[in-house]
């Protein structure tokens, strides 16, 4: 595997700039992300749009003021865990609703896509497990599918909506007798992306191992052979090309929460 990329830097924003991705803007999305922004800021302290208004802040520097801000977002990752609730849904839309073509979005270029051989695919499993035998995309097929039509909201300021198909994640850590009171599940990939979540979200019926989009198999660039699709939380939350799934009770970080965003990112 390649070395880790530059980390860009970045100050951790909700709205971020103004942009088109792909014909897709956020426009009517925008009041939904700063409604957001205020529901954080009012009811948990220190959101990701509160860090904005610190944007002149580098979280990397190791100075008095980025030890404040660490500490409170760590502050605000445990209040929004306990605000978070395994039985609310996040919406989902009807098929006419969903945006064509879905937009590409990672910290390099489509043309830098991982290509897996997906006969020798195998996932890994590690960590706080029972079973760390790993698995094919057979394997994994085996077990139940579910679909969804959701909306994925990102944090550079757009959105749109795409139908995802795979197993739940609840029901792949109990088949591989995942140590349920543990606090993390973490994800590598095969494009040097992690990132991590809490174990309630891994739980949530809506928490998703996508192994299609739409009625085909996951296509490259939306992160094939598998990414993790997780529609109660901001889009950087959703890892693509997965090789490996670990449970944790140490904390994994994040590509970009290393550098900064808000590592719950619910929504």
């Amino acid at each position: 595997m390649a070395d880790q990329p530059e980390p860009k830097k970045v100050a951790p924003t909700l709205l971020g700039r103004k942009r088109q991705k792909n014909g897709v803007v956020l426009g009517d999305h925008r009041p939904q992300l700063e409604n957001i922004s205020r529901r954080l800021f009012f009811r948990q302290g220190l959101s990701l749009g509160a860090l904005a208004m610190l944007s002149g802040c580098n979280l990397q520097d190791d100075t008095a003021v980025d030890k404040v801000l660490w500490a409170m977002s760590r502050w605000n990752d445990r209040v929004q865990a306990l605000l978070f609730d395994r039985n609310r849904l996040a919406p989902t839309y009807r098929p006419e609703d969903i945006t064509d073509p879905f937009p590409f979005n990672a910290f390099y270029p489509e043309d830098s896509a991982p290509e897996i051989d997906l006969l020798d695919y195998r996932l890994q499993v590690s960590g706080l497990v029972d079973k760390k035998a790993s698995w094919s995309l057979d394997d994994l097929r085996r077990l139940p599918q579910v679909s969804q039509i959701t909306q994925h909201i990102c944090i550079e300021g757009w959105s749109a909506i795409g139908e995802w198909r795979g197993a739940p994640l609840s029901a792949f850590l109990q088949h591989v007798g995942a140590d349920m009171t543990a606090k993390y599940v973490g994800f590598k990939c095969a494009d040097r992306y992690y990132s991590s979540i809490d174990m309630p979200t891994a739980m949530h019926p809506q928490t998703i191992l996508a192994l299609d989009f739409g009625r085909v198999p996951l296509p490259l660039k939306y992160g094939s052979p598998m990414k993790l699709r997780v529609p109660t939380k901001l889009g950087f939350k959703n890892p693509k090309h997965i090789v490996e799934v670990f449970v944790a009770n140490d904390y994994p970080g994040g590509y970009w929460e290393d550098q900064g965003y808000n590592w719950f990112s619910g929504l």
